[in-house]
């Protein structure tokens, strides 16, 4: 498809990140001064006060998107910056780091001055910046890194700097009514750090003079008056005031962030107008609910990090369910995980059989991670890799493969790496996530009848019968003695793979091997699955 086949197809595509990319388009359009050789600049935002989690994965990896669909929808050049907030003051001791006593006592210092509790970096900022870093190298992004240390003590950030100071009252207006009575008495955009202490200070700003560039507070230990230009580093800006700094600063064109940051767009976007600037395009995305439907919450550990996704699943499925909808709040837990591997996969094998317009739709298309590796068909699901682990007990993929083999005798792990690392995921899941919980049930009288009919129909099918075939044979015998089928596939869910839900059977059975199954429908008709599930 050539580049103007492409834009073309873009000015209609329907899903979301081109919506994004036309709404930016339309931005760029009406700024007076843009230049169609400028790069446009899209941001991501970081708070290195903890690790990266998996709100950071879904900002960046929706950002990518946009960025992606924006580069095909007008052929322009892009950049992607990932903005460390790293001159933030220490507000709190995290819970996860080491010596917390020794850490305390940089309370309020920035980020960059407290001394790194794991020892391997010049400050815990750096430390964190570090993992930041890493993180997203690891999933191929394309990203510039900035530190807010580095362009407030370069001066990079003080024209920008001083044109707030110059605009002193309509910024402080604009957040004075969002505050209580308490804070509006000492509110300042400005935050000194103090000369004595290098400490971020929350003080009272007494006189401002923007000719000299020059703010005067009142130190709160001291009570005596001190002056301190706000440029070079020797002040940082309140959390609003400093967000719409940064996109007048680096002429940011695009960011989005969580609903919870609502207010603070808003705000920030009325600071960067009363600059006479026009505020970055972007969109609000929900956030994550847990399989309750509650808010997730570090604090009750309801949550699924990153690393519980990853550990079970690939991250071309994570970028997957993080671009279904992201303005809608989505259930995020374990369970969600082998689906949403499989419908990845399904989708990239719609994909290559999709119309050009087609594939501009399907969620596959979008998903840039792993780009570079030639995609393959998956001759496995991992559904039914998950219950070829359980019906196995399967400590490490190598006992998933002889299984693998015989159904698809072209495959291998060295030839199929892809394959294999999924079979990894379904051992893993199994062994934690499955058989803690895993209970079979005795079939009844009745339900050995069936299942002996069942049985006798798989003993009699040739080795190389289709799935299909084998199929076939599972719903004629539960044809044969139920109206409803589902309670007919239960019934071999409990009493096979002791579990409330369960894959095609038919697909199931060819790949465990026919023989295999006729033995393991003998396990049921004998009890044995129930007793050894009772005896452990």
């Amino acid at each position: 498809m050539s580049a103007e086949q492409l834009r073309s197809l873009a000015e209609d595509a329907k899903a979301w990140p081109f919506a994004e990319a036309r709404a930016l388009q339309d931005r760029i359009a009406k700024l007076k001064d843009d230049l169609p050789e400028r790069p446009i600049l899209f941001e991501t935002g970081y708070g290195p006060s903890g690790l990266p989690h998996i709100g950071t994965f879904g900002e960046v990896v929706r950002t990518s998107m946009v960025r992606h669909a924006f580069e095909c929808l007008t052929g322009r050049a892009t950049r992607l910056v990932c903005f460390s907030d790293d001159m933030d003051g220490l507000r709190k001791v995290p819970d996860n780091v080491p010596n917390p006593d020794f850490i305390s006592e940089y309370l309020q210092m920035p980020l960059t001055q407290v001394p790194d509790p794991f020892g391997t970096h010049s400050s815990f900022g750096a430390h964190n910046n570090a993992r930041l870093k890493a993180f997203l190298d690891s999933f191929g992004f394309d990203y510039e890194f900035i530190s807010a240390t580095d362009m407030y003590s370069s001066g990079q950030f003080d024209q920008a700097l001083l044109d707030i100071l110059a605009n002193y009252d309509a910024v402080t207006n604009i957040i004075l009514p969002t505050l209580g009575p308490e804070r509006r008495e000492t509110y300042s955009p400005f935050l000194p750090l103090c000369p004595r202490t290098g400490k971020v200070l929350q003080a009272k700003v007494v006189s401002q003079d923007a000719k000299a560039g020059v703010i005067t507070y009142i130190d709160p230990q001291t009570n005596d008056n001190v002056s301190v230009p706000v440029t070079g580093g020797h002040c940082k800006l309140q959390w609003k005031a400093d967000w719409a700094m940064r996109w007048y600063a680096l002429g940011v064109d695009y960011e989005m962030s969580g609903k919870d940051l609502i207010e603070s767009v808003t705000l920030s976007s009325r600071i960067v107008r009363a600059l006479k600037a026009t505020p970055p395009a972007g969109f609000s995305y929900e956030l994550f609910l847990d399989q309750n439907g509650e808010k997730i919450s570090k604090s009750k550990g309801n949550g699924l990090s990153i690393e519980d996704w990853l550990r079970y699943g690939n991250p071309e499925s994570l970028a997957l369910f993080m671009y279904g909808q992201p303005k809608r709040a989505k259930r995020l837990y374990f369970d969600l995980i082998p689906k949403t591997v499989d419908e990845f996969y399904a989708y990239r094998e719609k994909l290559n059989d999709a119309a050009p317009a087609g594939r501009l739709e399907n969620p596959a298309w979008h998903i840039r991670i792993n780009q570079d590796e030639t995609p393959t068909a998956m001759p496995v699901s991992f559904s039914l890799l998950l219950n070829l682990a359980a019906v196995c007990s399967a400590e490490t993929s190598d006992s998933l493969w002889g299984y693998i083999r015989a159904y698809a005798p072209d495959t291998s792990p060295q030839a199929h790496p892809e394959l294999d690392r999924l079979a990894t995921y379904a051992v893993q899941f199994y062994q934690d996530r499955v058989r803690p919980t895993k209970r079979y049930r005795m079939a009844t009288p009745d339900e050995k009848v069936y299942i002996t009919a069942l049985r006798d129909s798989l003993a009699v099918m040739p080795t190389d019968a289709l799935a299909a075939d084998v199929q076939s044979a599972v719903y004629a015998a539960g044809k044969a003695h139920y109206e409803n089928l589902r309670d007919w596939f239960s019934c071999l869910y409990e009493t096979m793979l002791g579990q409330a839900q369960g894959p095609r059977m038919g697909s199931f059975f060819k790949l465990y091997g026919l023989q295999e199954s006729v033995a393991l429908c003998d396990k049921v008709l004998t009890d044995e699955l129930a007793g050894s599930a009772s005896d452990s």
